[in-house]
């Protein structure tokens, strides 16, 4: 085939223009990359090997070899992996299939100080070659296929590939090094970042120079050692080369498990975000080994999607080296594993959590919406999970457990309080919230989506009720309180003008717009507020199915009026002597509207109510 010039994904370019300017103060780790991409290419070989052996046919042994060309200026990465085809090279080297790349691209490189953080959460693989080369080039032949293929690119925006000649599968990686890179021709230096960074690898990576030629690593599955002969550097390191992440691990987890199922995890939870954390397919990245060959990254029995930060290994003995995919599902043993995998990584939260509180709350921020999850689709590990679960609240400054917020119950509160919202220091401004701070009644301030939905699974902590703030009616008068400025509310209570009256007015007026209108007994400050009432679905939700398009419209919801509002009392006033006061009619839908505002929604209809207001506004002047 006669070569072919393609441009690279806009993404992959501005990764490129990143990568090239020298993004990281340590570029060594090109060469980590790369091995763990040989690593990669020959751990899939060898399980395609376990049900078509042909593929390794006179070549059985894997092996990843460096080779350094101090006269051509070149160091050369190749394996007898996989390799790839001409689909392979286009889908591989020239795009990032990764849904939400170029929000995340476009963050790179604005801030320096960020960049390193933002790059953790990607990872550039074969791209950091770019940081110490002018010119690639790519040989390879795909395993059982007779054609090999060269891939070439600068960087800059485009690559070639065309027919090649290569006698055997695998790939060949050869980097033109530039000018400020030639430290990397140098054997001892190229010897001790293998031994810093890849001395984990499982296959035997060797050195040809000059001098000749040398294995450079122990070769040996890192978590087939006993623990105490790895070091917490090697642990790093492999966690790196595992999970292609930039970051260090926040917890490590090494055990051997014997028993009916016995197996070994060498599990990591990073201490930032994975880029696709929040990707829809939910898929896990903990590697499945049996007897050390690797089967898949992604077996779907072998850990919950709750727990798909998790990064890392599992390697059993008792499992079939050909299982499929399919039988991954339904395998009694891997449900086994994943019992015993699943009580390990949250009893390990758990700990971390008591001891260090500080530390389990920067985890909770950045997995916690994710481990939430795990309350609406596993119900068996549900109380641990909620025993972890923290929260923002009303009074606590730090993130809050559900059994310290019952700890510091009131009084005569008979439930565990809550509202829901997008954004925690908007919520907290809510009308719904005035009577419970009256009282120093503590509320849970609930931010994420998923809080709605398991919301709806469980009803109740410690016997405790779960109650929105935003649903039904606020009966505190239980709750006792020692506060003045309760005692002073209760006082102004006891003021305040019967609203029958106007109430009537309102429901005339108001009609199918409102449910119910009632007097409130969780306002305070603001003269009305929304709720929906007992039964119906709560506020947030209602407006998560509008947004997603689940929902139509919405249902009509409870209007509460501040019995002791200075506006109400007023108007309660006019409706005694004169129910069908044209004011009173313009008041009903304007305090309608500013609940809504309240809220931030909008009004119902912006012209009639500017209209309204304007109309009050030159009745008061």
């Amino acid at each position: 085939m006669s070569k072919e010039t393609f441009t690279f994904q806009t993404e992959v370019s501005r990764l490129l223009d990143i990568v090239a300017g020298s993004l990281y103060s340590n570029r060594e780790i090109f060469l980590r990359e790369l091995i763990s991409n040989a690593s990669d290419a020959c751990d899939k070989l060898r399980h395609m090997a376990l049900t078509s052996p042909s593929l390794i046919e006179g070549d059985q042994d894997f092996k990843i070899s460096l080779a350094i060309d101090e006269k051509a200026k070149t160091i050369t990465v190749s394996d007898n992996g996989i390799g790839m085809n001409h689909d392979d090279l286009l889908a591989t080297l020239g795009t990032i299939a990764s849904s939400g790349t170029g929000a995340f691209i476009e963050q790179l490189g604005k801030d320096d100080k960020k960049n390193m953080g933002l790059i953790g959460q990607f990872g550039v693989g074969f791209y950091s070659a770019f940081m110490v080369s002018d010119k690639v080039e790519v040989t390879t032949r795909k395993a059982g296929e007779k054609e090999s293929w060269l891939w070439v690119s600068d960087g800059k925006g485009e690559y070639t590939i065309e027919s090649a000649e290569r006698s055997e599968r695998g790939t060949q990686v050869v980097l033109h090094l530039k000018k400020d890179a030639k430290e990397f021709l140098d054997a001892s230096r190229v010897t001790h970042v293998v031994k810093t960074y890849s001395d984990h690898i499982g296959f035997p990576v060797t050195l040809t120079d000059s001098e000749g030629g040398k294995t450079l690593n122990e070769a040996s599955a890192i978590w087939t050692r006993p623990v105490k002969d790895v070091t917490a550097e090697q642990y790093k390191e492999f966690y790196h080369h595992s999970a292609h992440a930039f970051d260090d691990p926040w917890i490590t987890m090494h055990n051997r498990i014997e028993g009916v199922v016995s197996y070994t995890n060498l599990l990591f939870i990073p201490s930032m975000r994975p880029f696709d954390l929040f990707d829809p397919e939910r898929k896990g990245h903990v590697k499945l080994y049996v007897n050390r060959v690797f089967i898949t990254e992604q077996a779907e029995g072998l850990l919950p999607p709750y727990l798909r930060f998790l990064r890392g290994v599992v390697d059993s003995e008792d499992l079939s080296l050909n299982i499929s995919r399919e039988m991954l599902q339904t395998d009694p043993k891997l449900a086994k594993i994943r019992n015993g995998l699943v009580k390990k990584v949250l009893a390990e939260l758990a700990k971390k959590a008591e001891k260090a509180p500080e530390d389990y709350a920067q985890f909770w921020e950045n997995f916690g919406v994710v481990l939430k999850e795990g309350l609406v689709d596993d119900f068996t590990m549900r109380d641990k999970l909620l025993a972890l679960a923290r929260f923002h609240s009303t009074k606590a400054e730090e993130l809050t457990s559900l059994s310290a917020y019952v700890e510091r119950m009131k009084e005569g509160q008979e439930a565990i309080y809550y509202i829901t919202g997008e954004d925690a220091s908007q919520i907290a401004t809510s009308p719904h919230l005035e009577g419970f701070k009256a009282k120093g009644v503590e509320v849970l301030m609930l931010t994420d989506p998923v809080d709605e939905f398991w919301m709806q699974h469980i009803t109740q902590f410690e016997d405790k009720p779960f109650k929105s703030v935003t649903r039904g009616s606020a009966d505190l008068d239980g709750v006792k309180s020692d506060d003045s400025a309760d005692a002073d509310a209760d006082k102004k209570a006891e003021d305040a003008p019967a609203l029958d009256t106007l109430i009537a007015a309102f429901k005339l007026e108001l009609g199918a717009s409102v449910k119910d209108i009632r007097p409130s007994k969780r306002l305070t400050e603001s003269p009305v507020c929304l709720v929906a009432d007992e039964g119906d679905i709560d506020v947030n939700m209602e407006r998560l199915l509008r947004r997603h398009g689940q929902m139509q419209g919405g249902l009509p919801r409870v209007l509460e009026l501040n019995p002791t509002h200075a506006i109400v009392k007023k108007l309660a006033e006019r409706a005694s002597s004169d129910a069908d006061d044209g004011l009173l009619k313009d008041a009903a839908h304007l305090l309608l509207d500013q609940a809504r505002i309240a809220e931030g929604e909008v009004p119902s209809d912006p012209a009639a109510f500017a209209k309204r207001l304007a109309s009050v506004m030159e009745r008061a002047l």
